[in-house]
């Protein structure tokens, strides 16, 4: 069912970059009553976007210039740059927006190409597939010129939910990739923690229920750790410091010589013997970022 939301008044949008993404934006931003320009770097990717009634510009300065938001839904912050360079000076009253997963300084770099030749600039983490873009349900993370973002929410929103994270270009870039790497810390964890049940011949269905538990753990106590992480109060709760060491030196045993390595535990180890001999041993583990 497509949901109907009111039109801007002067938003025309470009879309450079026609992959899987870019295709589904354009779909939604159609079909939800926007008129679109679309650019890609082998046209031939672009005719089924221009029968369903997207224009095509011949190059990205004709899509930027024609249109009051371009999206740039291209595959890397590479292609980003590359794009950016081509365009004209001049593009007061344009606002660029990078959807693209990359660095903060890739961020930094496009958002400074951008601003340099006139127009605002908005970084944009993706945490959504192409499917999300069609129902207008993606999860997009914007950061950077705020104006920009306020007169462009109502199209934003055609996509999803749109969530301004901050005021500078880099702040969706290092929102995004950290909820990346949350994933891939605690997705590896779990291989880690199953291949060393495996091999010790332990079953892993049995294993498994308890792994959701230990990491259940883990999510309930999001809050209170953000709590001590701002007051700088660090209880011991399960365990203190030296509690945590001497586990820490016995994982870092049993993982020696595994296929996924040790999980960065030797720099977690020194972080805890350098607190120790600051005297914190009645400290929990968030004091390890204190």
């Amino acid at each position: 069912m497509t949901t109907t939301l009111p039109m801007t008044t002067a938003d025309r949008i470009a879309v450079i970059g026609t992959g899987a993404i870019g295709t589904a934006i354009t779909h939604r931003l159609l079909t939800t009553g926007h008129p679109v320009t679309v650019w890609n770097r082998t046209p031939d990717r672009t005719t089924t976007l221009t029968a369903a009634g997207a224009h095509r510009a011949a190059t990205p300065a004709e899509a930027v210039t024609s249109a009051t938001l371009t999206l740039l839904t291209l595959t890397d912050y590479t292609a980003v740059h590359q794009v950016l360079d081509t365009l004209p000076p001049g593009l007061d009253g344009h606002t660029i927006a990078a959807l693209c997963t990359g660095t903060p300084d890739d961020a930094r770099t496009a958002a400074h190409q951008a601003t340099h030749r006139g127009a605002r600039y908005l970084d944009a983490g993706v945490q959504a597939g192409p499917d999300a873009f069609t129902t207008g349900t993606a999860t997009v993370l914007y950061s950077g010129d705020r104006t920009a973002f306020d007169q462009h929410t109502e199209t934003l929103a055609r996509l999803g939910p749109p969530r301004f994270v901050g005021d500078t270009p880099h702040a969706a870039a290092v929102w995004d990739l950290t909820l990346f790497g949350l994933w891939y810390d605690a997705h590896l964890g779990l291989l880690r923690a199953l291949d060393t049940a495996r091999t010790a011949g332990i079953d892993l269905d049995e294993f498994a229920a308890t792994a959701t538990t230990q990491l259940g753990h883990v999510v309930t106590a999001v809050p209170a750790t953000v709590s001590e992480l701002r007051t700088g109060h660090h209880p011991p709760g399960p365990a203190t410091l030296p509690e945590h060491l001497t586990v820490v030196r016995q994982l870092l045993t049993m993982r020696a010589g595994t296929t996924l390595g040790d999980g960065g535990l030797p720099a977690v180890a020194a972080r805890i013997e350098a607190l120790l001999a600051q005297g914190r041993h009645q400290q929990g583990l968030t004091a390890t970022i204190d």
